[in-house]
């Protein structure tokens, strides 16, 4: 008997697809471009468009999944902080920050820089 490959189809509720969703308008909130984004997550130009455009999903557990993961994460604690404020946001992910030892936006672009900057949020939105 042959057993067949058949895969799930991807539905707009899979968790891959939520994920990248919220990361890609996570990033239109902080202003953060396509190209930018896929730097962060690590994936190529052609895929973030696939992921934005055509509701392609990360793998789950995957290197993508799990920094757009952390993507999301900061910006929920940069929202928390700053509130509605998209300009505030916006601003902060472009200019330097000496507790950081970078600009944040420039910092997310590497892994480490990425989680050090979600550390950094999550400490200050814990002292709110």
């Amino acid at each position: 008997m042959k057993t067949s490959s058949h895969r799930k189809p991807e539905t707009a509720t899979a968790p891959g697809t939520v994920l990248a969703r919220a990361a890609f308008r996570a990033a239109g909130f902080l202003g953060v471009s396509q190209a930018d984004l896929a730097d962060i997550i690590g994936v190529s130009s052609a895929t973030a468009s696939r992921l934005a455009h055509s509701g392609k999903a990360l793998e789950e557990g995957g290197k993508p999944w799990q920094l757009a993961a952390l993507f999301v994460r900061a910006f929920r604690s940069l929202d928390a902080i700053v509130g509605s404020d998209d300009t505030a946001a916006r601003t902060w992910m472009r200019a330097a920050n000496s507790a950081l030892g970078g600009v944040p936006l420039e910092l997310m672009r590497d892994p480490a820089g990425l989680a050090r900057t979600v550390d950094y949020l999550d400490a200050a939105r814990a002292r709110l």
